[in-house]
């Protein structure tokens, strides 16, 4: 039966199928071409996509880079989404990759000064590296780079799996053994 606008149920399925690869191809553009992880927010922002409509596409971008044998992924952390290139193949675009870092120099290096120093106390990383290095510490826990142990008022941080995982590293006490 065709609905007030004369359009027959299967045409406007058509039509949203339409709508929703369109979208489809705006999340992976914004993802692609960021190069660092965005948030629902961001991809709202950018793709103007309805938040629901948006988490289903996302999930659909996870599955479709999943089942594809590709050397791209959908990376998921928390509520952050990047497209980035597998781990096998990150030695190749790490020698390629130029222009802007996903993080800035001053993040670069209170990372460095915690991977260095390992585990470390926070107060001791702001000690070294100034009040920046909250923020810089809150976002590395946040994509999940840092674990922190509360130890009386300050916490113990140190490098997660993630860490390793996300810079191709092999973790230290396996390089022990």
């Amino acid at each position: 039966m065709d609905n007030k606008i004369g359009a027959s149920k299967e045409t406007i399925e058509e039509l949203d199928e339409g709508e929703n690869h369109e979208n489809l191809k705006k999340v992976e553009a914004a993802l692609f071409i960021s190069g660092k992880f965005l948030s629902l927010q961001e991809l709202v922002g950018l793709t103007n996509i309805n938040p629901l409509i948006l988490r289903k596409l996302l999930e659909k971008l996870e599955e479709k880079y999943s089942k594809e044998n590709t050397s791209i992924e959908i990376i998921r952390k928390s509520d952050l989404w990047k497209m980035d290139v597998a781990k096998d193949y990150m030695d190749i675009t790490n020698r390629l990759a130029t222009g802007e870092a996903e993080f800035t120099k001053a993040e670069q290096e209170t990372l460095a000064v915690i991977a260095y120093k390992q585990p470390v106390k926070q107060s001791v990383i702001i000690k070294i590296r100034g009040n920046k290095a909250y923020d810089h510490i809150k976002k590395f826990k946040e994509i999940g780079l840092l674990r922190a142990k509360k130890i009386g008022h300050t916490y113990e941080l140190d490098l997660s799996q993630e860490f390793f995982d996300y810079f191709s590293l092999t973790k230290k006490e396996q390089l022990n053994n």
